[in-house]
């Protein structure tokens, strides 16, 4: 991981008197931002009046100042610039740090990204700049030509997180620059200009990169960033590289979703949000008022991708928002989160479902691997974990077998019930001893615990037309055949005390011939947090919302 705690590298030979840069050996500015685990023969108490005490002698110091001295020759080529209000464009281009390679040696490049880390110490300063892309090391030396006193000082004074624009040589140092990602090139600063100033942060980033094993040492004496706290400076927290990763696989787990079924012949499709009554039937709808009459926010969108179906449109599917009002606090709940979603006609058997949705994410699991390998590995520094196992062919198992299972096992699982959270990880373990794989589909639920649309068995009405699919013993899709004729779908209503007039329009849409069909739903944040091996939905949501958080 290019944020570790190794020196930034060794200086040129003709400076071996300037001292080497930390890359983030310095000691967090922010022990308030969790907690100080203290080591053996100390105390958390003593660690943190200790870092209250290091707090206060730097609050102590005389500030850098923010412009230049008017007397000082350099003064143009470092300070504050005005606020950027598109008044002009210059034409200048703009390096990423990807692009930097010791094939531009003793090229002049200009970059913007984040101030990472700066040191400074008499007559040099060393600032590792940060981008999504990674980071490089920038490097200032007193010489009267290019570098002044004065810019060194105002250097070594910009926050960290402040964005700026570098202008510098690009060199090949005598060793490669450990700790930072751009490791065979460093810039030789030629002038820096602060773009914008960042206020004092809430936790420091080097603390919320540190892996787990790092935390649970015994003699660690690391500030631990609580999830509150990274949650409520989100905007912060993202900008750790774990949560880059996080994200760009998420983005890359849309894009295989899309690519897969489009190739599968299907077409996306964008249904609305704001809804009648509620479409998984249940209490756990967040209502509302609508131009005077009663609304929903959509649980899913399960009805309307049904009456596209209706409407001749074979193969369908959506990417978009889920709500559901569950006051659940588990690691594995939102109120809202992102469905993938898919409907699609069936000849004769739901199995045509399942076929696709194992093409589907043997797809998806296979591109992630090879798309986001660095992104993956970048997850591992962090939290490491043993990578998901999945077969070429997606194991289904019935039901009724999961429970035989369970019951060899020693465990007594509800027959005719739903499983529970406990019982869903132990199948898991055993499934993975048995068959060798983390992802698997069980079908064939009984129908008591399956929503109102969901086809009957037609051998064992105790049983439905109906499947899970699980990830490392969780659950991450549900879905089934439904019922495409109108008199057994208001039977199926009735029986589930759905009040008929809030779903009429979606009853009528299955009385002028409706193609048999099936498909199924998953929350993207659920498949990457499981993909991944992460603890918590909330790793993966961008911004979460859950029973107590609606901010940021």
């Amino acid at each position: 991981m290019w944020w570790d705690e190794r020196p930034v590298g060794s200086l040129p030979k003709d400076k071996k008197s300037t001292p080497q840069l930390q890359a983030n050996g310095v000691p967090s500015e922010n022990a308030e931002a969790g907690t100080v685990k203290p080591g053996k023969g100390g105390s958390s108490k003593d660690a943190k009046a200790a870092k209250k005490a290091e707090r206060a002698s730097q609050r102590g110091k005389a500030a850098a100042p923010t412009q230049p001295d008017p007397d000082d020759p350099l003064r143009e080529q470092y300070g504050d610039t005005p606020l950027v209000q598109s008044r002009t464009q210059s034409g200048k281009k703009y390096y990423n740090i990807s692009e930097l390679s010791p094939e531009l040696s003793g090229q002049t490049v200009l970059l913007r990204g984040r101030v990472h880390n700066v040191r400074g110490k008499g007559k040099s300063s060393f600032m590792v700049l940060r981008q999504p892309s990674g980071t490089v090391q920038v490097v200032l030396f007193v010489d009267d030509k290019t570098v002044s006193k004065g810019m060194v000082k105002y250097v070594s004074g910009i926050p960290k997180e402040s964005i700026v624009d570098v202008s510098g040589e690009v060199h090949v140092p005598q060793e490669p620059i450990q700790g930072c990602s751009c490791s065979q090139v460093e810039l030789k600063a030629l002038g820096v200009k602060c773009v914008s100033r960042a206020a004092p942060l809430p936790f420091d980033l080097s603390d919320a990169s540190r892996k787990e094993e790092d935390l649970q040492r015994e003699d660690a004496q690391f500030v631990t960033v609580t999830q509150d706290t990274r949650l409520e400076n989100r905007w912060i927290d993202l900008r750790t590289p774990v949560n880059q990763a996080i994200f760009r696989i998420q983005s890359a787990v849309c894009q295989l979703f899309r690519e897969a079924l489009l190739a599968e012949g299907f077409q996306e499709i964008h249904t609305p949000k704001l809804i009648a009554g509620a479409s998984e039937g249940g209490a756990a709808v967040f209502r509302l008022d609508y131009m005077g009459r009663e609304g929903c926010l959509a649980q899913s969108p399960q009805f309307y991708k049904q009456m596209a179906i209706c409407s001749d449109m074979s193969r369908v599917f959506e990417l978009g928002p889920v709500f559901r009002a569950e006051k659940s606090f588990t690691h594995r709940h939102l109120c809202e989160f992102t469905g993938l979603d898919l409907e699609m006609t069936i000849n004769e058997h739901y199995n045509e479902v399942l076929d696709v949705l194992d093409r589907l994410f043997v797809y998806m699991f296979n591109g992630m691997k090879s798309r986001c390998a660095a992104d993956l590995a970048a997850i591992q520094q962090q939290f490491p974990v043993e990578p998901l196992k999945y077969l070429p062919k997606t194991l289904r198992l019935p039901f009724e077998e999961g429970m035989r299972l369970l019951q060899e096992a020693g465990f007594e699982p509800d027959p005719l019930g739903d499983l529970t959270t406990e019982l869903e990880r132990n199948l898991g373990k055993i499934v993975r001893e048995k068959y060798d794989t983390d992802f698997y589909i069980l079908y064939r639920y009984p129908l008591a615990v399956r929503p109102f649309y969901t086809m009957p068995d037609p051998e064992d009405a105790r049983y439905s037309n109906s499947f899970d699919v699980f990830i490392r013993g969780e659950e991450i899709i549900s879905g089934a055949q439904r019922v495409h004729d109108a008199a057994l779908l208001t039977e199926r209503a009735k029986v589930h005390e759905i009040p008929l007039e809030s779903i009429q329009s979606y009853i009528n849409a299955f009385k002028y011939g409706a193609p048999p069909h099936g498909g199924f739903g998953v929350g993207l944040e659920r498949v990457v947090m499981l993909f991944c091996g992460l603890d918590n939905i909330r790793k993966t949501s961008l911004f979460p919302r859950d029973p107590k958080r609606l901010t940021p």
